[in-house]
């Protein structure tokens, strides 16, 4: 069997992937936007983008397999229907870590902090009784869009705070009980969210009902003490709303992980259209919550999993559903 590898995620854990896959395996890496010459005699190819151009020459793929949740990359239209897809996950602990620093952070208020300490201002209630003394997770309300393994995860280390919860989803099915939760229901109940909640965790999946659907409106409910951790999708948020928002003091802090636009081959390239980088109250990150060593080792064995269930000629894992591909979304 022919793997060809295109993901660099995947190179620091070369050894271990490589180790896993089945005798008799030939595996060739690739850089990402490399010619891949030898795509026509791979039957099964490690991306998170399959273009129509390559699907055009993959007379012998029998799998492609995206290294990440994520298949919005994935041209389905242009696939021959006998060819596979599977994705993985394995990255709902880093970002759970990631949205419990990042609530920490911003609610406590340690950005404006960090940046007066610099110039030698202590920004603190003891020295400047216009500060306010910041409040703790504890008693916090925190609202969830999107409540799949990520939300839960999340949830699982913020109710350790002490912290409450709410929770919207797509199918608002979500047992409250269940998880712990003061009540979930569909999108139907956004804005209610959006009143009740202290710090807003944005993790739902990217599709046309979701385009946009935190705008100017549910950011006014959110409020001027509010804060938004976006780790979902950028353009679930308007970023126009999500601007005017943040320079104004409409909502009081966001940390964004998630972009409007993304980089060239060099990694270079402004996030946004909106000069979000120069506001003070802004965490940026480039996509980065899930990037750890822990999520890359989860995936390689998984990916080397299914390429054993696939040479043995098992059911596969994680395989995308028929409803996805037609979409051609992204599962969350």
């Amino acid at each position: 069997m022919h793997v060809l590898v295109a993901d660099t995620h995947l190179v620091p854990h070369r050894a271990r992937l490589e180790a896993a896959l089945p005798a008799g395996t030939t595996i060739c890496w690739r850089e990402p936007g490399d010619t891949l010459d030898d795509l026509p005699d791979a039957e099964v190819y490690v991306g998170s983008r399959f273009t129509a151009q390559m699907a055009a020459v993959a007379d012998r793929l029998r799998l492609i397999h995206v290294n990440g949740a994520g298949t919005d990359k994935i041209d389905f239209a242009h696939l021959r229907p006998d060819i596979l897809v599977a994705n993985t996950f394995h990255h709902e602990q880093s970002i759970a870590e990631y949205i419990a620093g990042a609530a920490v952070l911003l609610r406590r208020d340690f950005l404006a902090q960090d940046r007066a300490l610099r110039s030698g201002r202590w920004a603190t209630p003891g020295y400047d009784r216009q500060i306010p003394q910041p409040r703790t997770l504890q008693g916090a309300r925190v609202g969830y869009i999107g409540f799949g393994h990520i939300g839960r995860t999340s949830w699982e280390l913020l109710r350790a705070f002490g912290a409450e919860a709410v929770a919207v989803t797509g199918s608002g099915r979500v047992d409250a009980a269940a998880e712990g939760l003061r009540w979930a229901g569909g999108t139907g109940r956004l804005m209610a969210l959006m009143a009740e909640s202290n710090v807003v965790v944005v993790c739902a999946p990217l599709t046309e009902r979701t385009v946009g659907m935190i705008g100017a409106d549910e950011l006014r409910a959110l409020g001027p003490t509010g804060v938004l951790i976006n780790v979902g999708r950028g353009p679930l948020v308007v970023e126009s709303a999500l601007y005017e928002a943040l320079s104004t003091g409409g909502v009081a802090a966001a940390a964004l992980d998630v972009w409007y636009r993304y980089p060239d081959a060099t990694g270079q390239g402004r996030p946004a259209d909106l000069p979000f980088h120069t506001l003070p109250n802004v965490l940026m990150t480039p996509h980065v919550s899930g990037v750890t060593a822990n999520t890359f080792a989860g995936r390689a064995d998984d990916i080397a999993a299914n390429i054993t269930r696939l040479h043995r000629g098992q059911p596969l894992h994680n395989l995308v559903t028929a409803a996805v591909r037609q979409s051609g979304h992204q599962l969350s």
